[in-house]
């Protein structure tokens, strides 16, 4: 947030995943919400047609050793798992036949994962759309791969993966968009452990990611919240310096608020949700680098839950919506954002907080790229509304 990012929705950003786990005994721990990335690395054999894409940026050059998969699990019935998600073959071929969409939706691959209790082992499933007829060089996971209880500390360690593939490139044929299992295997979890981290599981981006097991987690909140009231910014001055309609591209005339509802020294996207029959509201923790500094807002931003449903950005309080704008303080201020959405059920246990990339603007360390904060805990964001409380700034000269 210390930079403006101007929001432009679009499905390919980020996609939640409903999913169940494959074994007719398995119990669901946690479930992701998924991402995308481009199909890249592409190399077409000129006689066959058979594409090959080589997975990028596993950062693993230094391990030499690559294998080959004969067969590799395949997740069926994927649509029940995935539902509203590029994994949905419907889903994906109504967007292919869409005049409204412009992206041709093959050029990017949906990954998802599941933590489950199977059979006295633990397992992670990671769920990967095949991008072409031939993969390689596929990063799954080595020894670093762990799960660690966050409250005694203790480490359930790497058994194995499925395929083998353990410290190895990981090469495979398979039909292009059918979608993969690949399994990481730990052992089981205590009935005691209800909130782990999960390690070296890159691709998936599980390096040190904090997952609440839900069948297991204490506390559940089972009646609405009623509607927090934070202080809003006031209007300090209609236009910094020079008396012109809005401008983007001309900071003079960007409005300049200030007054924020300041609260105690967060990290930057500390978030904490109320729910309400009528909104969803989304406080996010600021920190003030500069006296007067820019952010913005596009009604684009959206939460995804982990159905898929989305819920979108209807305001942020006291603050425009479409338009960049200055906040005035002191160089060291942290305060709170108040996003309100579509509400949400009850139901929901994660969802994934989005802001897409945006069009460039001119202003000194202009950033308009998105962010995706992904398996937010519905219950511990809750549990957060204390951090928020209104803290007058205390200043000693």
């Amino acid at each position: 947030m210390k930079t403006f990012r101007i929001i432009l929705i679009t499905l390919l950003t980020s996609f939640a995943v409903g999913v169940q786990a494959q074994k007719k005994d398995a119990i669901v721990l946690a479930k992701s919400s998924g991402y995308v990335m481009p199909r890249t690395l592409l190399q077409v054999d000129t006689n066959s047609q058979e594409e090959t894409m080589r997975w990028p940026g596993t950062n693993n050059e230094w391990i030499k050793d690559s294998c080959w998969a004969e067969s590799v699990p395949v997740a069926e019935h994927i649509e029940r798992f995935f539902p509203n998600t590029l994994f949905d073959t419907e889903l994906m071929t109504l967007l292919a036949n869409s005049p409204d969409v412009k992206t041709s939706f093959e050029d990017y691959v949906p990954l998802g994962w599941v933590l489950a209790e199977e059979e006295k082992e633990t397992v992670l499933h990671c769920y990967l759309r095949m991008p072409s007829d031939v993969l390689t060089h596929l990063w799954v996971a080595s020894e670093e791969a762990c799960l660690v209880d966050r409250v005694t500390g203790t480490q359930y360690r790497i058994r194995r993966t499925e395929p083998e593939c353990t410290r190895k490139h990981l090469c495979m044929k398979a039909p292009k968009g059918e979608v993969l299992d690949l399994r990481v295997f730990f052992p089981p979890l205590p009935d005691t452990v209800d909130d782990v981290t999960i390690f070296g599981v890159p691709v998936w981006r599980l390096v040190g990611n904090n997952v609440k097991l839900k069948h297991r987690a204490h506390g559940v909140f089972n009646a609405y919240d009623t509607i927090p009231r934070l202080r809003q910014p006031r209007l300090l001055h209609e236009h910094l310096s020079e008396n012109a309609p809005y401008d983007k591209q001309n900071w003079n005339t960007w409005r300049v608020y200030t007054d924020p509802h300041l609260i105690r020294p967060l990290d930057d996207y500390t978030m904490a949700a109320w729910l309400t029959p009528e909104a969803t509201y989304l406080a996010m923790a600021v920190e003030q680098n500069w006296t007067t500094e820019y952010f913005g807002f596009e009604p684009g931003t959206m939460l995804l839950d982990e159905y898929g449903r989305q819920y979108h950005l209807r305001e942020v309080q006291g603050l425009p919506l479409e338009q960049i704008f200055f906040m005035e303080g002191n160089a060291g201020d942290y305060f709170a954002f108040m996003l309100v959405f579509d509400p949400m059920p009850l139901d929901v246990g994660s969802f994934s907080y989005i802001e897409p990339d945006g069009e460039p603007f001119s202003a000194w360390g202009a950033n308009w790229h998105g962010t995706t904060k992904d398996n937010l805990n519905v219950q511990t964001l809750r549990t957060n509304q204390s951090l928020f409380r209104y803290l007058p700034r205390q200043v000693v000269k």
